[in-house]
């Protein structure tokens, strides 16, 4: 019985997207009705998906999208990823951060490349370009948006970040036109998007042997991402349940003071 309700939940919002294709082709279909296990007040970060989605990020997103808000630290800090302190510490030092001026004052090497040093646990994420015109230039004149707090400066959050991963690969709607270096993404704004599809089957190998299916690797990154734009969601929770507690708690105390008080003028 349970299975009728979402089959027409399922067949409403065909219908729904088909009308939107016919009104506005150009018009960004909802986000998809993807499912967390943050959401909701006493919702919590899936440990095992932080980790892979850092991954997915390292290995794909961070080619062109900066995480500049992130210090390496925060991956060994509670309610994060998990990482003990000495792997944050690795993760750090795999990066090349620019470096201080050299005690000649120089900031380039004899080939005009900037000095770097290893990452330490201060640092935040480098970027994956100099500048904004060397990420313009790469990137066919686009520029790939910092992740940091993407998920929240974006209407419909997670389930929009994850419907754009997961939107490529679809067919434009009759006498809809593709843009020249643009791909179909049904899920964006004028449905030209210019960042090529950056998932496939099996991009990543992770390392606890989850099968990397787009889908997975898309809600794995988006809860990392999710972290990352609200690395303290987990202590706010526990904060607020914590401050309804001592509420209803005073509030029960208030009333019975109030009847003791009152219980002989009556």
């Amino acid at each position: 019985m349970k299975a009728l309700p979402l089959a027409l939940a399922s067949l409403l919002a065909l219908a729904g997207a088909a009308r939107a294709d016919a009104a506005d082709p150009g018009a960004p279909l909802p986000p998809k009705a993807e499912t967390w296990s943050f959401e909701g007040p006493f919702g919590t970060f899936d440990r095992a998906a932080l980790q892979r989605g850092f991954q997915v990020y390292k290995e794909v997103c961070s080619a062109c999208h900066s995480l500049n808000r992130i210090a390496f630290h925060t991956l060994a800090d509670d309610g994060g990823p998990g990482f003990s302190v000495a792997q944050a510490k690795a993760i750090a030092a795999a990066y090349k951060i620019p470096a201080d001026p050299n005690d000649k004052g120089e900031t380039v090497d004899s080939s005009g490349e900037r000095l770097t040093r290893p990452g330490i646990p201060a640092d935040h994420f480098p970027p994956p370009f100099a500048n904004e015109e060397a990420a313009r230039a790469s990137n066919g004149g686009a520029l790939p948006p910092d992740l940091s707090i993407i998920v929240k400066a974006r209407e419909g959050g997670p389930r929009y970040v994850y419907s754009i991963l997961t939107g490529f690969g679809q067919k434009p709607p009759a006498g809809f036109k593709v843009l020249a270096n643009k791909y179909y993404n049904p899920y964006f704004a004028g449905r030209n998007i210019s960042m090529p599809p950056p998932l496939t089957e099996g991009t990543v190998t992770f390392s606890d042997g989850t099968t990397a299916s787009v889908d997975q690797e898309a809600h794995d990154v988006v809860t990392f991402l999710t972290w990352a734009a609200e690395p303290k969601l987990e202590e706010r929770k526990r904060l607020g349940f914590g401050v309804m507690i001592f509420m209803l708690v005073l509030s029960g105390l208030l009333f019975l003071s109030y009847r003791r008080v009152w219980k002989d003028a009556h």
